[in-house]
């Protein structure tokens, strides 16, 4: 029987050995030494993941939508009406939102799971629903320790079974009217930074109201008392379902040894529960983009992470994963397709 600590326990480190092998691969490429940067250190990264050993290949992709409401909605830290939680799921059902446009582009499947939407069932949404939304964070825990866990088991068997279907490349995303607040309370917590650093103004949230804003989320801090170095603790207090969700679908592509696209803001809050969870997940984490919400360099920095691209982007929905998977696919296209020095009979000095 799985567990989620028998699954934990299958993440391991990258191979340093065919880390090696790619770095002497790429410098004998048709090109000077180190002359496509970040690119090269990409495709070395992946080269060292167990899911890689056969080769780099990103033909299949998978992005894993976490949608769920928020009881924090009550304290009103958002503009726009719950309902669009749901709404906006079904819309992804048709392949019309911002991840499935941009996903398309680069061949990704998106998987819209309901982890937590106050709705009943949609049709076409994976049925994976704890509850109808979270607890209000500002006045007791989002969930149960155990709600957390089993979602955090849930998840990653779900990226797992991916992975056996032949899925090699993983995209996170969500889905949840004020989840920026819980993620900023995580982030918060986990960087042992101050609200007033950290919390943003999410989708649109009036600039002269964000002062609320802070104050919801320090009040969530001190009545819930999270314990920064226990992740799950964080997300069971302080966090949502859906960002549950997102750790479990990092730590489930790092058990299964492939690498996982991070997405913006919510995501690094799910990232950093994930490495404190467990530290080996985050040599398996490729950050896409810096999100333009307050707080992402504080997180990005903790993460010792840093994003490939800058675009302004704070839309979520895995938005920015699905671009970047781009960039992944343009590393492993370098690494298998591109002539050898030694073929061409050109000698580089040094």
């Amino acid at each position: 029987m799985q567990t989620l600590n028998s699954l934990l326990a299958m993440i391991s480190p990258l191979d340093s050995d065919a880390m090696a092998r790619a770095q002497q691969h790429i410098d004998g490429l048709l090109k000077p030494f180190g002359s496509l940067g970040r690119l090269e250190a990409l495709a070395v990264q992946l080269a060292g993941m167990p899911g890689m050993k056969n080769g780099l290949n990103t033909q299949r992709k998978s992005i894993f939508v976490m949608c769920a409401d928020h009881g924090v909605y009550a304290e009103g830290v958002a503009i726009s009406p719950q309902i669009v939680t749901a709404i906006q799921a079904m819309n992804m059902t048709r392949h019309n939102t911002g991840v499935c446009v941009l996903g398309a582009t680069v061949g990704a499947d998106i998987h819209v799971v309901d982890v937590g939407i106050d709705s009943d069932a949609l049709p076409g949404v994976l049925d994976m629903k704890v509850a109808r939304g979270s607890g209000n964070i500002a006045q007791g825990p989002a969930m149960s320790r155990q709600q957390a866990e089993d979602l955090l088991l849930a998840t990653m068997q779900l990226t797992m079974a991916k992975a056996a279907e032949g899925v090699t490349l993983f995209g996170v995303g969500e889905l949840g009217m004020a989840n920026t607040t819980p993620a900023a309370a995580m982030v918060s917590v986990l960087t042992d930074s101050s609200p007033d650093d950290v919390v943003g103004m999410g989708a649109n949230f009036p600039s002269d109201k964000l002062h609320h804003k802070i104050a919801v989320v320090r009040r969530a801090i001190e009545t819930n008392q999270p314990d920064a170095a226990d992740g799950i603790d964080v997300q069971a207090k302080v966090g949502g379902f859906d960002l549950v969700g997102m750790t479990g679908v990092m730590l489930g592509a790092a058990a299964a040894g492939l690498p996982v696209v991070l997405d913006g803001f919510l995501s690094y809050a799910s990232a950093l529960a994930a490495c404190q969870i467990a530290p080996g997940v985050r040599e398996y984490l490729i950050p896409s983009h810096l999100s333009a919400e307050k707080g992402a360099v504080i997180a990005m920095s903790k993460l010792g992470l840093e994003p490939y691209l800058q675009m302004g982007m704070r839309l979520g929905e895995g938005s920015g994963a699905a671009l970047a998977m781009h960039l992944v696919d343009a590393a492993c296209a370098m690494h298998n397709e591109m002539g050898s020095l030694a073929d061409s009979n050109i000698v580089l000095p040094g």
